[in-house]
């Protein structure tokens, strides 16, 4: 019986641990799709805008006006919006996204932009981006003090209009884009279709650093600039795996998925993650097994005298036999077993 117990909780705790990675990557599911859509929603606005009737009647010389483009930006939610004639092959050369605009195809993307590319873009983005790294345990050991360079979901869309001809291109600064994580967050762990209202979080990551996170240093201070693990690093970047297992995150542990994200040129440049707190769940299973080894000790208390009531019944006879035959064995012919049940 104690070996059916020991037996019975390894196969719980092995489930039980699938049923989580199952929850922790449907979760991640979620939050991919929510990026993707993003993406998407960016891209079929822009070819929106370049093919409307507005955009056509705010052209003048080389472009749209430019409080045509800066309200466009306001109301689509993006962080720059800029126009490039067909002609100015200088500008924008080298972008997958922008070649695949200027060959008729709208394209977006995550990419990486270095700050000198920020800072040619308006609304101070080389500032907004830079964000300064903090130590983190368990995190692979840099010299580099700050992260200067920004994660942007790049959008190209082509304008057609006849004279006209060009890339209409737009993007969202993604970090320290604390709205778009807190989408994330409550999408996945405050949907009472997914779960309620579970302590969750999420994560944008800049190769290795938090850009966007919902995990907190302290109760009002978020982690940005913190780094992932070693381990989670070698395993999603340098070798492009999901990760779905217990991981370290800042300063505690939890079920964990990290989702490796590419740049428009193929490059693996950072990571998606969501994960949820692992001690209520440890705390759970502490419970369960304190519960079936109760359970397991009261069975056994109360069987025993069962058990040994009903040996008592068949083993009592059996050595009264065996007393007989030696007491006859001693030459008592006279002996007899006696009366029996």
């Amino acid at each position: 019986m104690p070996l059916l117990l020991l037996l019975g909780m390894t196969r719980w705790t092995g489930d039980y641990d699938k049923v989580l990675a199952a929850n922790v990557q449907s979760d991640l599911r979620i939050a991919e799709q929510y990026l993707s859509q993003l993406m998407a929603r960016t891209s079929e606005e822009l070819t929106g805008v370049a093919e409307s009737l507005a955009f056509d009647a705010a052209l003048e010389g080389d472009g749209p006006e430019p409080r045509f483009l800066d309200a466009k930006r306001r109301e689509l939610g993006l962080d720059f919006l800029y126009y490039l004639p067909s002609g100015s092959n200088d500008v924008g050369a080298g972008w997958p996204v922008i070649e695949a605009a200027r060959r008729g195809r709208a394209e977006t993307a995550i990419d990486i932009f270095p700050p000198e590319v920020l800072a040619a873009l308006p609304g101070e983005l080389e500032t907004r981006a830079r964000i300064d790294l903090i130590e983190t345990t368990a995190a692979v050991p840099t010299d580099r003090q700050v992260e200067d360079r920004g994660m942007v979901v790049h959008a190209a869309s082509p304008v057609r209009l006849p004279g006209h001809e060009g890339v209409l291109v737009g993007g969202i600064l993604l970090n320290g884009n604390l709205g778009f994580i807190d989408a994330i967050n409550a999408l996945v762990y405050l949907n009472p279709v997914t779960g309620g209202t579970r302590q969750g979080t999420a994560t944008l990551f800049l190769e290795d650093v938090r850009i966007s996170t919902n995990v907190r240093l302290f109760e009002d201070v978020r982690a940005l600039g913190t780094r992932v693990s070693a381990s989670v690093r070698e395993a999603v970047l340098d070798e492009g795996q999901t990760w779905l297992d217990r991981a370290f995150v800042v300063n505690d542990w939890y079920i964990s998925g990290y989702l490796p994200l590419t740049d428009s040129f193929g490059e693996r440049v950072g990571m998606l993650y969501v994960g949820m707190l692992e001690a209520p769940f440890a705390q759970a299973k502490r419970d369960a097994y304190l519960w079936m080894m109760a359970a397991f000790a009261a069975v056994m208390l109360l069987s025993a005298p069962v058990f040994l009531w009903m040996a008592k019944g068949i083993f009592a006879p059996l050595e009264r036999m065996t007393l007989t035959m030696r007491r006859v064995g001693r030459g008592n012919l006279a002996a007899r077993i006696g009366p029996v049940g």
